[in-house]
């Protein structure tokens, strides 16, 4: 039995964005790849066992232990010819899943994980299931993978977090925090730059390696991204709406908000109703 299912689509969330989520029970011998994914991706093992193999070492598991398949990393697992393994799986990507996979010490050298009493790696998948007919589906798919996530970090070895201070991400992740702190108010570039200590333009070239637009656009997408969701909301003039992401120039604003949509603050209102 193989059941693979998509999360609904949750934008403006680049902290953590769950993507698809699954459940399978393997035929013996069952394989895949080798092969790389363009996400990160928890598998849990229910039942059975098997193998994961990546470039640097082989992993032979069982029931009550997984693996993480990091992005781009060429992998392959499969299952026991005598007793295959069942495994759920979540996919998920953002900005903040790097960090946190690497307090939970998930390494290209360390990428599989045993569960400790009390996790919520065994029912993530039920709960994924009964999530996706809820309101406000999203946000509680989001909030079940920061369970898993959590769980992850309470079943890692005993050591102090893995937080680099002075890495690519560590200002990337700071340069966020500060924007999404004060989006609403008459930011800029400097600003943010200044607000983690880097000169503006090596910070720029940062956010163009990892998201591969300038930190203006990137500002930019997020103040328009956060104005869609509050186009929702009917009680809130565009105006107003302008005012909340930081312009005051209501006309600039849809100006804006329409090169990044392609269309207007009112359309787009409209559309979505």
């Amino acid at each position: 039995m193989n059941v693979d299912n998509t999360m609904p689509a949750m934008q403006g969330h680049m902290d953590l964005n769950p993507l698809f989520f699954g459940l399978e029970e393997c035929m013996p011998g069952h394989t895949w790849g080798p092969g790389l994914r363009d996400a990160y991706i928890l598998h849990y093992i229910h039942s059975g066992r098997g193998v994961f193999r990546t470039s640097e070492a082989v992993y032979e598991l069982g029931a009550g232990q997984g693996f993480v398949i990091l992005p781009d990393t060429l992998v392959h697992y499969s299952a026991d010819s005598a007793d295959p393994w069942t495994y759920s799986w979540i996919g998920f990507k953002g900005l903040n899943a790097k960090p946190l996979l690497q307090r939970a010490h998930i390494t290209s050298g360390r990428p599989v994980f045993t569960e400790r009493a009390g996790s919520c790696f065994s029912g993530f998948y039920r709960e994924l299931e009964a999530s996706r007919d809820a309101r406000g589906s999203d946000v509680l798919s989001q909030s079940i993978l920061y369970r898993i996530l959590a769980d992850l970090i309470s079943c890692s070895p005993e050591t102090e977090d893995i937080r680099p201070q002075h890495s690519r991400e560590a200002y990337i992740r700071k340069s966020i925090e500060y924007i999404e702190s004060s989006y609403s108010q008459k930011v800029s570039v400097l600003d943010i730059a200044r607000s983690v200590g880097l000169d503006r333009t090596y910070l720029s070239g940062l956010f163009k390696e990892q998201f591969g637009v300038s930190l203006q656009t990137f500002l930019l997408e997020y103040r328009m991204n956060r104005a869609a969701v509050l186009l929702r909301n009917p009680e809130l003039s565009v105006s107003d709406i302008s005012r909340s992401v930081g312009y005051n120039d209501p006309f600039l604003f849809s100006k804006m908000f329409k090169k990044m949509m392609g269309l207007s603050p009112r359309t787009y209102r409209e559309e979505r109703r």
